[in-house]
């Protein structure tokens, strides 16, 4: 692993000095060297290599949804592609330095002849979840009740079954909730990740595995008070703090990459995704994270990003379909829908009225509407619009109504083609349906004009 990021930060340098001249080094180096990672340039991923390069076991403590099981995942790229191994070892031996029994034993016995397997990196790499019924066996291995059936003693060495930690042998191990361990299961941490020593029923078996060890935790239960014995910290090289996306465009970025809307079957509709419905959704979590009715402790996961924009274009999706629409494009209309995918996903606080997590869902709602809009308002004139209304012109828009029926309503309000052209370039009905729902409530919530609601449907009046 070492080798391979010192020759990619090697490589990559040399791009950055080639592209922008000698002695400067401006390439996003860290977008190239860990893929699908955005958000963590300049805080976690210099922690990674660092570790990386001396050799760490690490620990990554954050809330839920902040991707820590995905930063271990991206280390497995650091492997070797393919390793030589002893055909049929259950650690991985390499032929020319075998460490258990059996392949030592056949090493001296077949000398050259020694048969050899070929493992790919992803074959290297354990994971496994923590949970109170874990146990030594798991993890480290256990006297192999078949061995011993076929003849082999208690005392033989190779009468060990091997746990999942030296299966992972020169490669990675990945341990999720890492507290969630007993003690007990802990404590047999110890020697195996500091002296490299495995202690199963009598045997003491001393092997110089080669392998990475890396956990997630809450940084709650990692403590002393939490549910994490003190000495396995101590074992633990590198303590690395992940966090949650710090900017809206990092926040959208993560969204947009896992929901995957370039991967689309051709049989679907495509997706036409505003950029101020994004930008809408995204600001939706990041009210939550500032939320006091909300949990802080538990965290908001950017889960909730990712489902409420799946649930935005499932019901833009439908709309399309009924009306026989050529296109997908979501709408402020759309945005009731998101209340299922958020509630379920936010730790309220304890003793709110009943009723109160669908009013403060709402509120996140409006606020990243209206935070949204401010931040695009600027060069718009809507006072047309809003004496339009005020003459007792209502308008009513709904997330059943076609788009091809705003076209009308755009052309006969005196000032909105202009207001939607500030706004931006929308070359489709759909979008500029979209443009004049996100305009007109966007003048709600700046108190130009009242709204009724009822379900799907808005009215906007004076």
């Amino acid at each position: 692993m070492r080798n391979n990021l010192a020759a990619r930060l090697r490589n990559l340098g040399r791009e950055a000095e080639a592209s922008s001249g000698p002695g400067t080094v401006s390439a996003p180096r860290h977008a190239t060297l860990f893929h699908g990672i955005r958000g963590y340039e300049d805080t976690v991923l210099p922690e990674i290599e660092n570790a990386v390069l001396c050799g760490h076991h690490m620990v990554f403590l954050g809330e839920r949804g902040q991707g820590k099981t995905r930063l271990i995942r991206s280390l497995v790229d650091l492997l070797d592609p393919w390793v030589p191994v002893v055909a049929g070892c259950e650690i991985n031996d390499d032929p020319l330095a075998p460490v258990c029994a059996r392949c030592r034993r056949l090493a001296a016995e077949q000398g050259d002849s020694l048969a050899i397997d070929w493992l790919a990196r992803e074959d290297r790499y354990g994971e496994k979840l923590a949970t109170p019924d874990v146990s030594i066996a798991d993890l480290i291995g256990e006297i192999d009740p078949v061995k011993i059936a076929e003849g082999r003693y208690m005392s033989d060495a190779e009468a060990i079954h091997f746990g999942i930690i030296p299966r992972s042998n020169r490669g990675i191990f990945a341990i999720n909730e890492l507290p969630d361990l007993t003690e007990k299961v802990q404590v047999g941490l110890f020697n195996l990740m500091e002296e490299r020593d495995l202690q199963i029923k009598g045997h003491k078996v001393r092997m110089p595995l080669d392998v990475v060890v890396v956990a997630t935790a809450n940084p709650e239960d990692y403590t002393s008070r939490g549910r994490i014995v003190t000495p396995l910290k101590d074992r633990f090289d590198v303590e690395i703090r992940t966090h949650y996306p710090r900017t809206i465009e990092d926040e959208v970025a993560i969204a947009l990459c896992e929901v995957g809307l370039d991967r689309r079957p051709s049989d679907r509709l495509p997706v036409r995704l505003p950029d101020f419905m994004a930008d809408i959704v995204a600001r939706i979590t990041m009210e939550a994270r500032e939320t006091p009715e909300i949990s802080q402790e538990s965290g908001v996961s950017v889960r909730v990003t990712i489902n409420n924009l799946e649930t935005l274009i499932a019901n833009a999706e439908k709309r399309a379909i009924v009306c026989d629409e050529s296109e997908v494009v979501p709408r402020v209309t759309d945005l009731p829908a998101l209340v299922a995918s958020t509630r379920g996903k936010l730790e309220f606080e304890y003793g709110m009225q009943r009723g109160g997590e669908l009013e403060i869902v709402e509120r996140l709602v409006s606020r990243a509407i209206k935070a949204s809009f401010d931040a695009r308002s600027a060069g718009i004139d809507a006072t047309p619009i809003v004496q339009y209304v005020c003459e007792g012109w209502g308008v009513a828009v709904s997330d059943t109504m076609p788009s091809a029926e705003y076209l009308a309503g755009i052309g006969s309000i005196p000032g909105m083609r202009g207001a939607l052209n500030a706004l931006g370039p929308f070359e489709s009905p759909g979008l500029m349906a979209s443009a004049a729902e996100f305009l007109l409530e966007g003048l709600h919530l700046n108190e130009k004009l009242n709204r009724d609601r009822e379900g799907g449907r808005f009215t906007y009046n004076a």
